[in-house]
């Protein structure tokens, strides 16, 4: 039998009986639906979240110096000293730097208000001090709400000026500045020249309630003196490298004991956003292929049942076993076929209005828009393997007395 008259039999078989083509149809179509839709959106959404991710956080790096890591001699030099910076920042692809000391044992100081310019407000708290450098805020990606940040002057003087962050403002009652506020941390005095807020970096979050003092400040007066992280932007593309460049120019000689904490590389982060949201649907797509399978399947047994007597007919008139095999495998897989057309149509039509409600960039593979159809009909031919052995398997004389 040639392949025309094969496809021509099989066509006009599922045609015989449109309702049924149509229904058992349906079951492949749901399962090829989900399966485009679930690796459609999957990618679309992954796209999208790297998309944002690489313009929001592959640009941070943070270098980190463990308290354990430190020279247990207070006079020793420190790992990463202030004068550090410049050859940091001097590193092509490096946008901004700034360092922080924060030690444990200032995490929990007592700091109290000026009761003189606000008697209502809170007169103490336990605050973290701790002492940065001048590009703090930008390298922390923070905004001075009121005020200034401290300049090269206040560090050089160590004058007794603070910033703070606006939740520490906000708990010592510090909502203004052109009254000239202040805040003690113990015994000492210190001005509020700045207030600090919008610090949209995640790992510079606790710089909210915090007050800030400069270098030489905080030094002289709390011992404040080791830099304990660096928080460091770089231009897009060049967090790798500097990751691996950034310890040897903070501290030559003792670049293994610096930490540095890069983001994770773009392509990994889309790959797992589109495994998470692959997981669950990719069963149920498989769930309603499985599904669709079974319906193929038990129609086309049930289409063998009815024609009992046309396949005596046939096999009387010189069709052999194969010729009757590979006439109901043809039905099933154009079944299957048809399905998986369908179903590809509809699930990249899903995919891109999705993302045209999303506002989002539809990511469709064309390997999936044409290797769904492909599935649908391997799912017709395995569904229509035992029903036309069975076919196959029927004698002439008995399946033309069956069908009379």
């Amino acid at each position: 039998m040639h392949w025309r008259d094969l496809g021509t039999e099989a066509l006009a078989g599922m045609l015989a009986r449109p309702v049924r083509s149509a229904l058992t149809t349906l079951g492949t179509v749901l399962g090829i639906t989900t399966l485009v839709i679930t690796l459609g959106v999957g990618a679309t959404a992954g796209n999208q979240i790297s998309g944002q991710f690489t313009a929001a956080e592959a640009t941070r790096l943070t270098a980190t110096i463990p308290e354990a890591a430190q020279p247990p001699d207070p006079a020793a030099p420190p790992v990463v000293s202030w004068d550090a910076l410049p050859h940091l920042t001097r590193l092509n692809g490096v946008v901004t730097a700034a360092a922080v000391a924060q030690p444990s044992k200032m995490s929990n100081a007592s700091v109290s208000s000026n009761n003189l310019i606000d008697p209502l407000g809170a007169s103490a708290q336990t605050l973290p001090v701790v002492a940065a450098s001048r590009a703090l805020p930008a390298a922390a990606q923070a905004r001075v709400r009121q005020g200034r940040f401290f300049d090269e002057g206040d560090d050089q003087r160590a004058d007794r000026v603070a910033v703070l962050g606006e939740q520490a403002a906000r708990q010592l009652g510090i909502y203004r500045l052109d009254s000239l506020p202040a805040v003690f941390i113990g015994n000492d005095a210190f001005l509020v020249i700045g207030i600090l807020g919008d610090i949209r970096r995640p790992d510079a979050a606790t710089l909210a309630s915090s007050v800030i003092l400069p270098p030489r400040t905080a030094a002289q007066r709390f011992g404040i003196s080791r830099v304990t992280s660096v928080l460091v932007t770089t231009r897009l593309g060049a967090a790798p490298l500097i990751a691996r460049q950034a310890p040897l120019a903070l501290s030559p000689g003792s670049s293994e004991k610096v930490q540095v904490l890069a983001p994770p590389d773009p392509a990994t982060l889309r790959a797992g956003v589109e495994h998470d949201v692959n997981g669950l649907f990719l069963v149920l797509g498989l769930v309603s292929l499985v599904v669709g399978a079974i319906g193929i399947a038990n129609v086309t047994l049930v289409t063998v049942m009815e024609r009992v007597g046309e396949i005596g007919l046939r096999r009387s008139l010189g069709a052999s076993r194969r010729h009757i095999a590979a006439q109901f495998l043809a039905e099933s897989t154009m079944i299957g076929l048809i399905g998986g057309i369908i179903g590809a149509s509809l699930g990249i039509v899903a995919v891109v209005g999705v993302s045209l409600v999303q506002d989002w960039t539809p990511v469709l593979d064309m390997r999936l828009a044409l290797g769904a159809p492909v599935s649908g009909a391997l799912v017709g031919l395995v569904a229509g393997l035992h029903p036309s052995l069975r076919a196959a398997r029927m004698e002439p004389a008995e399946a033309l007395r069956a069908g009379t």
